[in-house]
């Protein structure tokens, strides 16, 4: 293996390699990806980046993990701010929505890093779940966790969902069993609000929002009023 040069140990290299990375990113799209590129760009030689990954892919599930790591620390954040008392459904409403909004703030300050974890998959590259699935999971955590409790308080409410079909409930207990311990309802009340708020956020990352919505950020938070009263039940 190579050793880097004296000046070389000088930077904090692998922070160093991913900033430039995600440089690139921004620049010209994951595609233009490249352990030699991001070399040029640091002016540092080749081999000294194989000394902290081995590969495009290594560097490329580094980053991943960074991204999903980061999305899940703004939402454990949110939480943190919240009263810490025993959750009322009003409680419960009141997280569900801050979680909501973090989200979309987050994705629209760090794009490319949403784009990489949640966009177009990039040619050739095969994610290893080993190492990427926990990531993902810890990005979830956080609104699992909220309703979850929300379950066991009996402030979750599924009567506006179709009953839960064997098949579904097996795939979420699944999952449970995998990761989170959380019961089937929750786990899909948190699948159902991920992906509503991940279309709107990734067509308004992509532009693809019509153009005569000039304020996405009042749409986007009558929809998460939408959503919470579907899913907590307020007495």
């Amino acid at each position: 293996m190579v050793r880097p040069r004296q000046s070389e140990r000088k930077i904090d290299l692998p922070k160093a390699i991913k900033a430039a990375a995600w440089q690139l990113v921004a620049d010209q799209g994951v595609a233009a990806l490249s352990l030699r590129a991001i070399a040029r760009e640091l002016k540092i030689t080749a081999p000294a980046i194989y000394t902290y990954f081995s590969s495009r892919d290594e560097l490329v599930t580094a980053l991943i993990v960074d991204a999903f790591l980061s999305l899940g620390q703004r939402q454990a954040t949110v939480l943190i701010r919240r009263p810490q008392i025993a959750p009322s459904p009003e409680e419960f409403f009141d997280r569900l929505t801050d979680l909501g909004t973090a989200y979309r703030i987050w994705a629209i300050e760090h794009a490319q890093r949403y784009q990489l974890i949640f966009g177009t998959p990039l040619p050739g590259y095969h994610a290893p779940r080993e190492v990427t699935v926990p990531a993902a999971a810890a990005a979830l955590q956080p609104m699992i966790n909220t309703l979850q409790a929300a379950w066991e308080s009996g402030a979750l409410q599924t009567y506006a969902s179709a009953p839960m079909t064997t098949a579904i409930h097996k795939m979420f207990s699944d999952w449970s069993d995998f990761a989170c311990g959380a019961h089937p309802e929750a786990l899909y009340a948190a699948f159902i609000i991920w992906t509503r708020v991940h279309g709107f956020v990734s067509l308004e990352i992509g532009g693809q929002l019509p153009s005569f919505l000039v304020n996405p950020e009042e749409i986007y938070l009558r929809e998460l009023q939408a959503i919470c009263r579907q899913f907590i039940r307020i007495p």
